[in-house]
């Protein structure tokens, strides 16, 4: 006799958890509210993951491995690699929608940072976001959107630490939203890499 389909897949609750984190600090995430959030009961998320911590590793898990191959996904759904980078930044801005979002993202980067069995996740995340974005780097490079002299590894670094750093500032000085604020920090960075159409020749 087979097993009973699951009516919501691990992924869904994932989300679910996601989504309840946008608007609920550690301290008050329980997995009640992710249940709610989707739409199952807490006695069912219990028996499927055991504990809120078991299902937040579990799920830092899942995210750290897909990484890299979100940006790659990235790169299919736009035009060019530096579009696809553009994008990347903006869904980097998605977690400071607002003062108390950013906040509450970094009570629970806190917890990454100083769990050693978040951190360890926490680390194949950073390594899965250097390498896409290196990977995008060295496209846009082929294709002729950067200039020919660009060092991906070294650029990928910077954008890497730049993206990270413009969000916080964003907090500091909360002028305008966190997605304009890091486009133009990133416009900003990538401005000497790029490429731009050659000069006509004078005529004689």
């Amino acid at each position: 006799m087979s097993p009973r389909p699951r009516k919501v897949s691990d992924e869904a609750i994932y989300a679910a958890a996601i989504r309840a984190m946008t608007r609920l600090g550690p301290a008050d995430l329980t997995l009640a509210e992710i249940a709610a959030e989707a739409g199952l009961t807490a006695s069912a998320v219990v028996q499927r993951f055991g504990s809120k911590r078991a299902l937040l590793l579990t799920m830092s898990e899942q995210l750290a491995a897909s990484t890299e191959g979100f940006i790659t996904g990235l790169q299919a759904e736009h035009r060019s690699p530096l579009a696809a980078l553009r994008a990347y930044a903006d869904c980097m801005a998605g977690l400071a929608v607002s003062p108390a979002a950013l906040f509450r993202n970094l009570a629970y980067l806190q917890i990454d940072l100083t769990d050693p069995e978040f951190r360890k996740h926490l680390v194949k995340q950073a390594r899965g976001t250097r390498a896409g974005l290196k990977s995008l780097i060295a496209s846009a490079k082929r294709t002729g959107e950067l200039l020919e002299g660009t060092d991906p590894a070294r650029l990928a670094r910077t954008v890497d630490a730049l993206l990270s750093g413009s969000m916080l500032t964003w907090g500091f000085y909360q002028k305008g939203t966190a997605a304009r604020w890091m486009r133009e920090d990133l416009e900003a960075v990538l401005a000497p890499y790029l490429a731009r159409p050659a000069r006509r020749a004078r005529r004689r």
